[in-house]
C-alpha cells in the first residue's frame, strides 16, 4: 500500500475553512438608558416604546445647511430599504431644541416623507438631549452651539448600542443594512 501524502494547506483553503466558522457577533458598545422626550406629533415619547425593536439613531437640526439634509436623506433611504421589516425603527434627535419644536419637526419630517409609525423626530429639554448625546450615545453634546456628530448609531432590541456608522462613508448604508439583518437573525 502506498503512503498517503498530505499537501500543505494553501492560503485560499485556509481562508475558506475559516470563513465557515460563522458570523462574528456585533459588539455591545454600551447601554442606552430609558428616556422621555417629545415627538414631532407633540405627544410624549417614552423610549420603552422602542424596546423589542432594532433602531437607528442620528442627531440633526432642521435649519442646518450642512450635513443634516443629507443625513435625513440617508435615513429616508434606510426607511425605504427596511420597509418590509416595519419593526425596524428610526429616531432623529434634534440638537436645536430651542428652534425645533414639535411643529417644526413635523414639517421637517414631511419633507423627508418620514413614516410616522417608524421614524420619530424628537425634541425636549436641552439638558436631557445633552445627556443623551454625550453620555448615552457618546456622540456629541447638545448645548446650543449646533455642532453634532454625523454618525448614525445602531441599537438592538434591548437598547444596546451595536455600531457607529459615519454618514460620509460611501459604504455606510450597505454596512448598516447588513448589520440590521445580522441583528434580526441573531435574536440576542
Amino acid at each position: 500500500m502506498k503512503p498517503v501524502r498530505l499537501l500543505p494547506l494553501t492560503p485560499l483553503a485556509l481562508l475558506l475553512l475559516t470563513s465557515c466558522s460563522g458570523v462574528k457577533p456585533l459588539p455591545v458598545l454600551s447601554q442606552i438608558p430609558q428616556f422621555d422626550l417629545t415627538a414631532s406629533t407633540g405627544q410624549a415619547f417614552d423610549s420603552r416604546s422602542l424596546d423589542g425593536h432594532i433602531w437607528v439613531a442620528n442627531f440633526i437640526y432642521t435649519t442646518c445647511e450642512g450635513p443634516c439634509p443629507m443625513m435625513s436623506h440617508q435615513m429616508r433611504g434606510i426607511q425605504n430599504s427596511t420597509a418590509a421589516t416595519p419593526a425596524v425603527k428610526l429616531v432623529s434627535f434634534t440638537v436645536d431644541p430651542a428652534h425645533d419644536t414639535p411643529e417644526v419637526l413635523d414639517r421637517y419630517s414631511k419633507v423627508f416623507k418620514a413614516d410616522g409609525d417608524r421614524w420619530y423626530f424628537l425634541t425636549g429639554e436641552m439638558t436631557r438631549l445633552n445627556d443623551l448625546g454625550l453620555h448615552a450615545f457618546k456622540l456629541n453634546g447638545v448645548n446650543g452651539d449646533l455642532s453634532h456628530s454625523t454618525r448614525f448609531v445602531l441599537v438592538d432590541t434591548q437598547r444596546r448600542m451595536r455600531g457607529f456608522y459615519v454618514s460620509s462613508d460611501d459604504d455606510f448604508p450597505k454596512r448598516l443594512l447588513h448589520d440590521i439583518r445580522q441583528l434580526q437573525a441573531d435574536k440576542s
